[in-house]
């Protein structure tokens, strides 16, 4: 019997899991199903278990119900546990849950590994204080940053969001208005740009030789891509390689292989701009 795993979402028609799995699937040599599953607001819990009920090993999980997943997880990695939210989630064989967070992992392999940059001693800015922020934070710490700052539209939800991972390194947050100095990596972990919006930054804050990074991706480039490049951005990237590095994550999790991510996400690549 192949084993089965999922993606949870509302919406989830576009996600691009099925596939990245599918072509890991291939690579790796081992059979697997993988599904892109609908789930309705207060149907997840009993969604996830009927998943499980039905022999499925695992999934992942998007947006909305990330936090959701936490809770309902009986163990929880480190990460996951810091951000209060979990996208994968493995069965195990006496019917408990495990529940890991590899979007932090995703962002820092895409930066350090598929582009080069050095993190270390470098001032970054995060703009957005929502569940896509809190899952990179820890491991974007981890990292050792000169600095990160937290800009967010209410000014107390970045405080907060940075007081709980004070312990980890130099955070501090705030409101846009306190935007101040130079940074080397500016990211956006806000869904805006897909809609066109950019964030309220102020002229001059991406240093010389500094990069962007959009957590969003699309087919053509994202509104904040396109900013990156218009400030003099050395790399300005989207979030196209975070999507395929958790999901290696996720796959080594549930299956012990780790995917090589280039070919998939050159494939993808392909794929969007056909």
């Amino acid at each position: 019997m192949t084993d089965r795993y999922a993606v949870f979402g509302n919406p989830i028609a576009h996600s691009k899991s099925p596939r990245i799995h599918a072509l890991f699937a291939a690579q790796t040599g081992i059979a697997l199903e993988y599904s892109a599953l609908l789930s309705e607001p207060e149907e997840f819990a009993q969604d996830v278990m009927m998943f499980l009920i039905s022999e499925g090993k695992g999934c992942n999980v998007t947006v909305p119900f990330k936090q959701e997943a936490w809770e309902l997880a009986d163990e929880l990695s480190d990460y996951a546990a810091r951000a209060q939210a979990v996208n994968t989630l493995v069965f195990r064989e006496d019917g408990s849950m495990f529940g890991a967070n590899t979007d932090g992992i995703g962002i820092v392999r895409d930066l350090q590994q598929n582009h080069g940059l050095v993190l270390q001693g470098k001032r970054i800015l995060l703009l957005g204080a929502g569940g896509a922020v809190r899952g990179v934070l820890q491991p974007l710490l981890e990292t050792q940053p000169a600095s990160l700052f937290i800009a967010n539209r209410t000014a107390s939800k970045a405080t907060e969001l940075a007081a709980d991972f004070a312990t980890l390194g130099k955070v501090s947050g705030g409101g846009f208005e306190a935007i101040n100095g130079q940074f080397d990596l500016i990211i956006n972990g806000t869904a805006a740009s897909l809609q066109g919006d950019l964030p309220p930054l102020p002229d001059g804050c991406l240093a010389v030789g500094g990069s962007t990074y959009d957590m969003m991706y699309a087919a053509k480039p994202t509104a904040f891509v396109e900013w990156g490049k218009a400030q003099g951005a050395l790399l300005a990237l989207d979030g196209l390689g975070m999507l395929v590095e958790q999901a290696a994550e996720a796959f080594f999790i549930w299956r012990g292989v780790r995917p090589d991510t280039a070919p998939v996400l050159a494939q993808l690549r392909a794929e969007l701009a056909a």
